[in-house]
């Protein structure tokens, strides 16, 4: 391969043509877009059913037509590790009982893989863990900043106009998969503690009654307090307006390989309050506000009452999503490859 040839790159994730609306989905469409706009990488979307001619096949998902593709000679085979089987348990029914096969099953596919790009430090330790033999390198989500930033200030009015919410409401906005280790009941605590807050869920059961305890969930959704909304699952191009109706973003899931719903939220210039988990101690730091639950509705207080605190941790997200902007993470993908095509 010279400098001036472009490497093919067939990249995919069964999610373009299964389910959509969650976090895997939204790192493959952010990944496959930065990749797209440079001159050195031709992206082959997709694609399942078919042999593709290209130099790497870069999979994001590892169900059965992901499979096929792995096992396709000739190209080197890259697998962006976005679940580990900790990720199953609290999001899919029964996960706990079978949790010992899915780990068995992600280490026979992680070890397909030239190359495995782990999403976390926290991933990485569980790879290991799973003894899994091949190359891991640590490689965060990425998302294109700027797309967060394009709502216009004086529009943020009609917007929530828009959505049913008042202009002089103090929203919370909460985003993901409504499931338990999502900690939805957390989230609606938080709204009975704090009547005259506004809580917006955006999310849904994109996985439906596989869900874990969705029956339970349906319940919760059923049962929250008025001022909680739940608008259900959002196109990702609608996302940009809901963060901008907010005015800050609290994630309390007690499980996350990464979640880059915080990435998100800290473009749109959202202060953003998390559970403290190891998963976020690399790489999130101190950029966002990591606490125990019981400090969760004076934190939201205290982000509503106090201007200057409030500045504060805007200013540390800002921090955050200039450190996660796609465009740089395309340019060490790209770099991967060729390091990949070159041994």
């Amino acid at each position: 391969m010279t400098n001036t040839t472009k490497i093919r790159v067939n990249l995919a994730s069964e999610s373009e043509i299964s389910v959509k609306g969650h976090g895997v989905h939204t790192a493959y469409e952010e990944m496959t877009a930065s990749l797209e706009k440079r001159d050195d990488i031709e992206v082959i979307r997709g694609r399942f059913s078919e042999s593709v001619d290209c130099d790497v096949i870069h999979l994001h998902t590892i169900g059965m037509r992901a499979w096929r593709k792995l096992l396709q000679r000739g190209p080197k085979k890259v697998v962006s590790v976005h679940v580990v089987p900790d990720s199953f348990v609290g999001s899919v029914i029964g996960a706990r009982y079978w949790r010992f096969a899915a780990s068995i099953y992600m280490r026979l596919f992680y070890d397909r893989a030239d190359l495995l790009l782990a999403v976390s430090e926290e991933t990485k330790k569980d790879l290991l863990a799973m003894n899994v033999t091949k190359p891991i390198v640590v490689e965060y989500n990425s998302i294109d900043t700027q797309k967060y930033r394009t709502v216009k200030p004086d529009a943020r009015e009609q917007i929530r106009k828009n959505l049913g919410i008042d202009s002089d409401a103090f929203v919370v906005m909460g985003a993901g998969q409504v499931q338990p280790r999502k900690r939805i009941d957390s989230f609606i605590a938080c709204a009975t503690a704090l009547p005259d807050v506004l809580f917006v869920w955006v999310g849904g059961m994109p996985f439906g009654k596989l869900a874990a305890d969705s029956m339970h969930m349906d319940k919760l959704i059923k049962s929250a307090p008025s001022n909680m909304l739940f608008p259900g699952i959002v196109d990702l191009r609608s996302m940009p307006e809901y963060y901008a109706a907010a005015d800050m973003f609290f994630l309390p899931s007690d499980q996350e390989t990464f979640g880059l719903v915080v990435l998100e939220a800290s473009a749109a210039g959202l202060p953003v309050m998390v559970r403290r988990l190891d998963d976020y101690a690399d790489s999130f730091g101190n950029d966002v506000l990591q606490c125990v639950e019981a400090d969760f509705p004076s934190n939201i207080k205290r982000l509503r009452d106090d201007p200057s605190f409030y500045q504060q941790r805007r200013d540390r997200s800002k921090l955050l999503a200039s450190r996660f902007d796609s465009t740089a993470a395309a340019e060490r993908y790209v770099k991967l490859y060729a390091g990949l095509l070159n041994e």
